[in-house]
């Protein structure tokens, strides 16, 4: 979802840029400005005099304006930080005990998990998300719950199997895993 989201915003920010820079360039440059256009010719200014000062005795426009352009510095800010923020492991580092080692895709690692985790008895959906360090990777497992099923008992199972079968099978000493369990939501049943 982020990453949609992040494409999206990215695409309609490079195009307004994009529409606005070529705009100011092409004016810029002679070349006759439209009629919707602010600037009329290559010399005018951004701001006017008139512009400048026009809501000065309005009490209200300087925390408006600052409060707006500290509210897109923060989204800015949060955009970057989310984008910048690797959350998925790439490769796990598998050691293959002649001195060498294999690196295991991720989402390799990550498919076997959700798929032993979804043939648990009560598991309905599983979705397994591996971070961390490609030496020391740490899973993040989300369950979804028939109505039936004993949380306790399938968190068990988990451990035992799954997890188990993943921490062995590449290698490592410790998969440490943080599991969230959901109930599936279902309809009422009616007694007859």
């Amino acid at each position: 979802m982020l990453r949609t989201v992040n494409r999206v915003l990215l695409g309609l920010v490079g195009l307004v840029l994009i529409a606005l820079g070529g705009s100011v360039l092409a004016v810029g440059l002679g070349a006759p400005a439209p009629s919707w256009w602010i600037h009329q010719s290559r010399h005018d200014v951004l701001l006017t005099a008139a512009e400048r000062t026009r809501w000065r005795d309005a009490g209200w426009w300087w925390p408006v304006v600052l409060a707006a352009l500290a509210v897109l510095v923060l989204l800015a800010l949060w955009w970057l930080i989310a984008v910048l923020r690797r959350r998925r492991l790439n490769d796990v580092l598998v050691d293959t005990g002649d001195g060498e080692g294999a690196l295991l895709r991720g989402r390799a690692l990550e498919d076997v998990l959700e798929s032993e985790a979804a043939g648990l008895d009560g598991v309905t959906r599983a979705n397994v998300l591996l971070t961390g360090r490609r030496t020391a990777p740490k899973a993040r497992v989300r369950l979804a719950l028939e109505p039936h099923v004993d949380p306790g008992e399938t968190l068990e199972q988990l451990t035992a199997r799954a997890l188990t079968h993943a921490r062995e099978s590449a290698g490592l000493a410790s998969l440490p895993a943080k599991v969230r369990l959901r109930g599936v939501k279902h309809r009422a049943e009616r007694v007859t």
